[in-house]
């Protein structure tokens, strides 16, 4: 018997509040009925970057009010909803918190299924959400506190081929806007300047190109920058307009380059097992930017891989991936009770030592 699922996913790990709601019909695309994202930009902005404890009470003061949104939007009350999927980490514990904890409310009074998700396997499911892409796949997940390869087989098999010791790019990109002076998020930022820069002008490194494997460092880049910075101030007393631009392009390009090239290894790998589809596929906020996406498309096209990235509304955090992860995750027959527990810390990944550490709170990654 064909089986439609109507789901309603609640996203709240970092600055973005979300609702949505996804139907699905066994063998036909994935129909997104609403996507709700209530941004908290302007509650940050003085202080250079997201304050945890100012997220976690805006994600509790929007929530419900994402929802009935949502809803609203889908046309739907919540008698028509089958599932409710929510984001358990990993992400700023807070906020996570305020999501499961909204999510087990409307379970508890409605009776409907719960199913939590973890925030990277939203991101890495995205894919077959917009595209329908089949298993195996190769994944770049590529967002503001995350950078792995995976290698997805199903909804809940990851293996990870590679990720950053250290900073994120999407971190980098903040931190870069921030020294610069320019406003957050620092992605688009970084990436507007970007465009009337020369690129070439400052010899910014790119870490770990000389060694083997798919690990990425974007620490020392984010360095480099800083001193580059300080030497202009000291030589001019300040920075022009074009010191910036060309500060913007310089590092935009040292990670695109890393990027790619890290990309090119992870494919071989990936390759290597001879799928009978091979895919690329990007996802996270940082492939929103068009110089990193137009690169890594070049890679993959280079390799005999198709390639395929969200839509831009889609790479950044939002509640329809969560949505439909949930899905994948039902079907597939999981389900989750009053227990279920928010967690900082949830690498999907879970047979592969941890990259960055670890604790009482679990593997950072």
């Amino acid at each position: 018997m064909t089986k439609t699922l109507t789901v309603l996913g609640l996203e709240s790990s970092c600055d973005d509040t979300g609702a949505a709601v996804i139907r699905h019909v066994d063998g036909a695309a994935a129909e997104i009925l609403s996507n709700v994202v209530a941004g908290q930009g302007d509650l940050h902005a003085a202080f250079g970057g997201v304050v945890p404890e100012i997220a976690a009470r805006a994600h509790a003061e929007k929530l419900d009010l994402c929802v009935e949104q949502a809803l609203d939007a889908a046309g739907l009350t919540l008698d028509g909803v089958d599932v409710i999927a929510v984001t358990a980490g990993p992400g700023l514990i807070g906020g996570v918190l305020a999501g499961v904890m909204c999510a087990k409310g409307l379970s508890a009074g409605t009776g409907l299924p719960l199913v939590g998700v973890n925030h990277l396997a939203g991101h890495a499911l995205t894919p077959r959400l917009t595209d329908g892409l089949t298993f195996p796949y190769l994944m770049l997940l590529v967002s503001g506190g995350h950078c792995q390869f995976l290698l997805v087989r199903g909804p809940e098999d990851y293996s990870r081929l590679g990720g950053t010791i250290d900073d994120a790019p999407g971190e980098a990109f903040d931190k870069t806007a921030k020294l610069l002076g320019l406003p957050q998020p620092g992605g688009p930022s970084v990436e507007a300047e970007a465009k009337s820069g020369d690129p070439r002008r400052f010899a910014f490194p790119r870490p770990l190109l000389d060694r083997p494997g798919c690990d990425m460092s974007f620490s020392g880049l984010k360095t480099a920058l800083l001193r580059t910075r300080d030497a202009l101030v000291a030589e001019k007393g300040g920075l022009t307009v074009q010191d910036r631009a060309d500060l913007c392009a310089g590092f935009q390009a040292a990670v695109t380059d890393v990027l790619a090239e890290k990309t090119r290894r992870a494919l071989t790998l990936y390759l290597d097992d001879a799928p009978e589809v091979p895919m690329l596929a990007v996802a996270g906020g940082v492939a929103a930017n068009s110089a990193i996406r137009a690169a890594l498309e070049q890679v993959a096209e280079d390799a005999g891989a198709g390639f395929t990235a969200p839509p831009l509304a889609l790479c950044t955090d939002n509640a329809a991936m969560i949505a439909w992860a949930g899905l994948e995750l039902f079907r597939a027959g999981k389900v989750d009770d009053m227990t279920l527990s928010a967690r900082p810390r949830w690498p999907l990944d879970q047979s592969s030592a941890p990259m960055l550490g670890s604790g009482k709170r679990g593997a950072k990654a």
